[in-house]
């Protein structure tokens, strides 16, 4: 069972963002672990469970999108240096079943939540 997933939404062009890069870390103090990293699919999503049971455990984490060179890839001009690279969101998991972390994005801003 995967205890993570995301979901990505460009909303500068209204449809999912598929061809997204991102990465997965866990937070141990000063350190970054990797765990996940891929490219989402045609739906904006990770193809595989982020954070699978084995590799679960409560803490800190971050998700990484390369936003920049997803729209670049989309032929929508930004200036040098973009206004969004990256987007890293920060956040921790507890005991809870399963997360779910959309994001959605446009070249000049973003916003997140809790999903289901």
């Amino acid at each position: 069972m995967d205890r993570l997933s995301t979901h990505v939404l460009d909303t500068a062009h209204g449809r999912p963002g598929a061809g997204m890069g991102y990465t997965l870390y866990r937070l141990e103090g000063a350190a970054r672990v990797l765990l996940a990293q891929g490219i989402t699919t045609a739906d904006g999503r990770a193809a595989l469970g982020l954070l699978d049971e084995a590799s679960y455990k409560p803490g800190r984490y971050q998700l990484v999108y390369r936003v920049a060179d997803y729209f670049r890839a989309e032929g929508v001009e930004l200036a040098d240096p973009p206004f969004l690279d990256e987007v890293t969101l920060s956040f921790g998991l507890g005991q809870e079943t399963h997360y779910h972390v959309p994001l959605l994005v446009s070249p000049f801003g973003y916003t997140t939540y809790r999903g289901s």
